[in-house]
C-alpha cells in the first residue's frame, strides 16, 4: 500500500459540507487504498479553519482518534530543516504545516500527497523531488 501525505485542505473539504472540494475529496478517499500520513501542524491548521463549528472540530478529532490517518511525529532535529524550507520558499510563502509535510516526505521518502494547494507544484525535497498530487486530475 502506498504511503501518502495529506495536507489541511482535503481534511477541511471532507468535514465542511459547504466546501467546493467536499464531494471530490469524499469520493477520492472512498476509493483510495493506502496509508494517509500527516503532522500535528496540519491538524492544528485544520482545527483552526473548522472553527465555524465546534462539533465539526470534534467530529474531525474523533475521526483522527479512530486511526483514520497516521500522525508523523516531528523531532527537535527537524526544526532546522523546517526553518530552511520556510526561508527558501518565503516568497510563496510556505507555512509550518507545509514545511512539516515536506520534512516528512524527505525523512520517510514519501513521494505522493493529497492537497488542494497549488504550492506543491513549487516545493521540492532536498533531493529535488516534486511530490505527486493524487487529487490532481481526479
Amino acid at each position: 500500500m502506498i504511503n501518502t501525505l495529506i495536507d489541511a485542505g482535503p481534511f477541511i473539504a471532507l468535514f465542511d459540507k459547504d466546501d467546493k472540494y467536499h464531494e471530490k475529496v469524499k469520493d477520492f478517499l472512498k476509493k483510495f487504498h493506502g496509508h494517509l500520513t500527516t503532522t500535528w501542524p496540519v491538524l492544528t491548521e485544520v482545527c483552526h479553519l473548522l472553527d465555524f463549528n465546534v462539533n465539526v472540530q470534534i467530529d474531525f478529532l474523533k475521526w483522527i482518534q479512530r486511526k483514520a490517518i497516521m500522525i508523523h511525529e516531528l523531532e527537535d532535529q527537524h526544526l532546522s530543516r523546517i526553518i530552511e524550507l520556510t526561508e527558501k520558499y518565503s516568497d510563496v510563502p510556505m507555512d509550518l504545516a507545509d514545511a512539516s509535510l515536506m520534512v516528512v516526505a524527505e525523512t520517510e521518502k514519501i513521494t505522493h500527497i493529497i492537497t488542494i494547494d497549488s504550492d506543491y507544484h513549487i516545493y521540492r525535497t532536498s533531493k529535488k523531488v516534486k511530490l505527486k498530487n493524487l487529487l490532481e486530475g481526479y
